[in-house]
Parts: structure tokens; sequence; C-alpha cells
């Protein structure tokens, strides 16, 4: 049985719960190779029995083949897969507990909806009346009764997503993996299905494993995330662990928007540490791990900046233990629930700040003090080699 080490590993608080008790799915160093090409590259996992878990990243992370790996549609190179304990590694798909769901759906034309969805149960010698109790208890959980006769010509791109899902779930898999499933449906659409798929997941109570390139789509549905750049997981967390408590530049900009301040500690007084940016600026941050000398990199979220007017009028709160860099707005944005300004400092640092729209209101031009609180500004470690060659 798989175990990961306590706070040795990416994977956070509830993988050191994990490795009391024998993880649903365990992947243990799995690498795999296109020729030269590493899509995989030395990924370990527990994944918990009921989880709802995601794969996240952009194209070309591996998160695809890793599913993939875990279904038996892909061989890995290297490494092990174990389901309930029981390695999988070189089992075909057929003999292992899990069904997959692809973006595409996969649905054949020709059968209506009560024949897509029995179309397992009937491959594998179900008699007929379980086929039709099952089908109609899975149609009632994905929220399609009576729809048997329908054609799938006749159905909206999101009842045919449930469909497809359906189909999956009626062969009462131990876990179910879905390839982007939503990634073909309409931005409304697709978050209505993200809470769907979110409560058919606790109803059923089965562990899914969900591949997304789309953050906000996993921070909404998932209970923890493993993050994934080039072949490599770059942590593993609850969404607020990675997005409070990202562990890499790589992980605060892709979770949310962020930030990004690269610079050097000048020196640490009363728990705060005292940055100077590459840009000349000089502001605070959290003392955690700080010494002077250190380069590192800090992650603001805009929602955590204040914006307030560099003569003083109009100020907010007062800026206690407050970064104080003085800039000028270069571009605003309406967002409906928010205004995003977009400010260069001084220094020349560009800065993106998230505003209430009951706030003040800035125009273009507008000079103005950037401030946050120290604790906002998240030290995410010693600047990266391309930036040192880049300085």
């Amino acid at each position: 049985m798989l175990a990961a080490e306590p706070h040795t590993d990416p994977q956070g608080s509830r993988t050191e719960r994990l490795a009391g008790s024998q993880p649903e799915i365990g992947l243990d160093s799995l690498t795999k190779r296109f020729g030269d090409v590493v899509a995989v590259d030395d990924v370990s996992l527990a994944i918990g029995a009921g989880e709802f878990f995601s794969l996240l990243g952009p194209s070309g992370c591996g998160k695809t083949t890793t599913l993939r790996m875990i279904g038996g549609f892909d061989l890995p190179t290297s490494g092990r897969i174990e389901l309930r304990g029981r390695d999988v590694t070189l089992d075909p798909p057929d003999k292992r507990p899990v069904n997959m769901v692809f973006q595409s759906y996969a649905l054949f034309p020709h059968l209506d909806v009560a024949g897509n969805i029995a179309f397992g149960l009937k491959r594998r010698g179900v008699d007929g009346a379980e086929i039709r109790r099952r089908t109609g208890e899975i149609l009632e959980k994905v929220r399609l009764p009576g729809y048997e006769r329908r054609r799938t010509h006749e159905l909206s791109g999101g009842q045919q997503q449930r469909i497809a899902l359906a189909r999956a779930l009626v062969n009462e898999p131990h876990v179910l993996l879905l390839d982007e499933p939503l990634g073909a449906l309409d931005l409304k659409l697709r978050k209505n299905l993200q809470l769907e798929l979110k409560r058919i997941q606790k109803d059923v109570g089965i562990t899914f494993v969900y591949v997304t390139h789309d953050q906000e789509e996993a921070l909404t549905m998932s209970d923890r995330i493993a993050v994934m750049s080039h072949g490599r997981i770059e942590q593993v967390g609850t969404p607020e662990d990675l997005y409070d408590r990202p562990r890499t530049p790589f992980v605060a900009d892709f979770i949310g928007t962020t930030n990004l301040l690269s610079g050097t500690v000048v020196e640490v007084r009363d728990g705060t540490a005292i940055i100077k940016l590459d840009s000349g600026d000089t502001c605070a941050a959290g003392a955690h791990e700080c010494v002077p000398g250190r380069q590192v990199q800090l992650s603001v979220r805009p929602e955590s900046i204040r914006l307030d007017r560099a003569d003083g009028t109009g100020a907010g709160r007062p800026t206690e233990a407050a970064a104080g860099l003085r800039g000028a707005i270069e571009q605003v944005a309406y967002l409906g629930s928010a205004v995003q300004y977009h400010v260069r400092t001084e220094g020349g640092q560009a800065v993106s700040v998230l505003a209430s729209r009951n706030g003040p209101r800035f125009e273009p031009g507008d000079d103005v003090v950037l401030a946050w609180s120290p604790t906002d500004a998240l030290v995410l470690g010693d600047r990266p080699a391309e930036l040192e060659e880049s300085a």
C-alpha cells in the first residue's frame, strides 16, 4: 500500500491522513515517455475513496496522459498503479474497476438514451429487468427521468453530457475518470453543470478523477487538486490551500491571478521583511524564512492591494505596515462586480489591483499609492534561475 511522507512532498495534509489508510488510487513514481518526450515525470499520488480529485494544468502538462494510465488506455514506461491496493499497472481497461467519460461523449447515434446507458450492461450479460431498473435509477440521479426513448440528436449538449455520465456510472465503477467533459459547452451551461457534477459525485459516493485546464472549474468542484507542469506535480492541496498558500510561483500564478514580484530582502524588523524589488521600489512582506540578502519572489493577490490617491484625498483605511508603492494608473477595466486597475510604479513595476466597484474610483493618469498588509505578500522562495539570468 502506498503512503506519502508527511511534509516531504507537495501533497498536503490530507495525504498524511491517507497514509494511515488504503487509498482508492495509488500512483508510485509513474513515468510515461513518448520517444524522447517525457509526458509524465515521476508522479506519485494517493487519492482517497470518495474524493473529487482534479488534475489541473495547462495543455501538455501530462494530466490527460496520467488519467489514461489510471484507466489502462496507456501503459506507463515505469512506475506502479494501484487500485484499492491491487497492482493494476499492466491490466487492460476492462480489467480495472474504473470507467471514463471523454470530452466528445462518444454516444451511439443509432441507439436511444436507454440503449446508450445499457450498452455496457448488455455486454456483461446483465438480465433485462436489472438493466431497466438500473437505467431508471441512474436517469433519476442525473435528473433526466423519462428520457429512455429519446434519441441522442434530440438532446442538448448538457443533456448529452449527463447521458455520457449515466452510461459510465451505471456500471458501478469504483472510480470515474473524466477528461475535460465540459470543455465543449458554453460558459453558462458549463458553470451549471459543474455544480451538477459535484452533486452527482456526492450522491453516488465514488471517487471522481477530473482533468481540466480551467482553474475556476477545479476550484469549484474539487476536494483536492494536483497542479501539474511539464509532467510533474507542483503542489497538491485543497482549493483553499492552493489559493492562499501556493508553494511555487507557477501555482501562485496558475491558481487565480497574482502579482509576482522579484527582489532581495534588505532587512527584517518586527516580524516584517523589507524587500527591494528589481524595479528599485521597496515594499513589505511577512518575515517567514526571510534573511537579509536572500533573493525572493513575492505573490500578492490583486484583491489584497488597496489603492489610495497620492495626495491623500479620498484615502481608505490607514496604511499601517503597508507597501506604500507610488505609481500611476495605466488602464481601468470595469468587470461588473469589481474594477481592475493596471498600475505602473515609479520604478516601472506593473501591478494589477482588483477593487470593489463601490470604492473610490480612479482614472488613467491618476497618481496613486499601492498598499497591502505584509501578511498578504507571500514569500514563495528563491528567485528562479531564469530571472537571475535576465536580471
